[in-house]
């Protein structure tokens, strides 16, 4: 019988250990695992068999994560890294090479926008920026090299959503896959693979982990996406990378709807290393058990704090797409009827040019509840001033184009009392 999503959240991946007995889940610290036999250890290595081989490769308390995370998107499988930004970094390198293009939302998190403009471009990898208000420029932009479409489904600062519905047409209309960074929206609150997404990625150091307590990343395959009849050269053709197997063609049925999965798993992770710690993983397990309780909370503060900020007479404007006035409302409405989180941006009224920036900064200084630190997704309630952060390395340019105007703050709002958050959020104006 399935299970609805906060029973998987709970037990999903994992059954008592049958040795010990123990409810809880181990923590697995070694660096390797025996075989059974030399022709264990072969079968293991071609992937005729799928076991533990060294954990750069992964670990039974990675495993029970990888499980439960796949289980709570809907997806097939699922791979855990060292950070979200080693699993977008692996997901472009398991997809695409030197010469290939990717088409990208623009409206992104500060690292992953230059990853994309600078890092991936000195590895051969051109990247082409679209407007996700606007999935046709997304379909304007891709040529005969581009081999996946990235978006966020919700833009880390600006809150603009993304219509993954659409995006996936288009995607699938060039036989490519839709990539989406579903860190600002958890499994409780939107699963984009219901709406066509491919492969789904999260920052776990987020919403899921939930108390701030740890890095990492996790890309989530759903097993839906047609590798064999795709325009991604690497599953199609020998890989150089893996003694010549073509991904798509060559593994056994069983594994064939996760080649995404193994091949990130067998190439990237194991060449590069970025893998997740068994003690991590324990960390993210904790964290998503409690995750749908959690996301209720920030559902309802994230609200209650857009609403109050928006008639708050030195607030020039407000984003969150719960907003009903909101630019992305409609689509928002439509995909997150859970809920639509807990990141809230504004802008303070009164200021222009520098005098903007040093407002800002009076309210960040003025702040005592709320933490001014470069993270989201926790707990407790979080505040920082992306343009002089988080954003920094784009030029004022790219901010602009990136929906990141000189006075934008972003909020975190966590899951305290809503009285004690907007009692902070007071003073500091007043301040400010």
């Amino acid at each position: 019988m399935a299970q609805r999503i906060e029973t998987i959240a709970v037990h999903g991946g994992q059954k008592p250990d049958p040795v010990t007995k123990a409810r809880g889940v181990p923590v697995w610290r070694t660096s390797a695992y025996n075989f059974d036999s030399a022709r264990h250890g072969a079968d293991l290595f071609a992937l005729k068999e799928l076991g533990f081989i060294y954990s750069r490769l992964g670990d039974p308390t990675g495993d029970i994560l990888e499980k439960r995370l796949a289980l709570m998107e809907g997806g097939a499988a699922a791979v855990v890294t060292a950070s979200g930004t080693a699993a977008i970094h692996y997901t472009a390198l398991t997809l695409a090479k030197a010469g290939d293009e990717i088409v990208s939302a623009s409206n992104l998190y500060g690292g992953t926008y230059t990853m994309f403009s600078v890092l991936l471009k000195d590895q051969g990898i051109t990247v082409k920026f679209a407007d996700v208000t606007r999935p046709e420029t997304f379909r304007a932009a891709i040529t005969e090299r581009t081999r996946f479409l990235y978006a966020e489904t919700i833009g880390n600062p600006s809150l603009d959503v993304a219509d993954i519905a659409a995006l996936a047409k288009i995607a699938h209309e060039r036989r490519i896959p839709l990539v989406v960074d579903s860190t600002f929206t958890p499994p409780t609150n939107y699963r984009p693979i219901e709406d066509g997404a491919d492969i789904v990625i999260h920052s776990l150091s987020k919403w899921i982990g939930g108390h701030g307590s740890a890095i990492g990343g996790a890309v989530i395959d759903s097993g839906r996406f047609d590798w064999k009849n795709s325009n991604v050269p690497f599953f199609t053709e020998p890989d150089a990378n893996y003694h010549g197997l073509r991904w798509a063609l060559d593994l056994p049925e069983p594994l064939a709807p996760i080649a995404f999965a193994l091949r990130f798993r067998t190439v990237p992770l194991r060449n590069l290393g970025a893998c997740l710690a068994p003690d991590n993983s324990w960390i993210f397990l904790q964290g998503a058990e409690t995750l749908a309780l959690r996301m209720e909370r920030h559902n309802e503060n994230g609200l209650a704090v857009a609403t109050w900020l928006k008639r708050h007479p030195k607030v020039a404007w407000v984003r969150y797409p719960g907003l009903e006035d909101d630019p992305s409302h409609a689509v928002a409405s439509r995909q997150f009827p859970k809920g639509f989180g807990g990141m809230v941006v504004f802008g303070l009224a009164g200021a222009d040019g520098e005098a903007k920036l040093a407002s800002g900064r009076a309210f960040i200084d003025s702040l005592s509840l709320i933490s001014h630190l470069a993270n989201v997704g926790d707990t407790k309630s979080l505040a920082i001033h992306p343009g002089t952060t988080t954003h920094s390395q784009l030029t004022p340019a790219e901010q602009v184009a990136a929906g990141i105007p000189p006075e934008l703050i972003r909020l975190s709002v966590g899951i305290e009392h809503v009285d004690d958050i907007l009692e902070d959020l007071g003073r500091a104006l007043e301040k400010a």
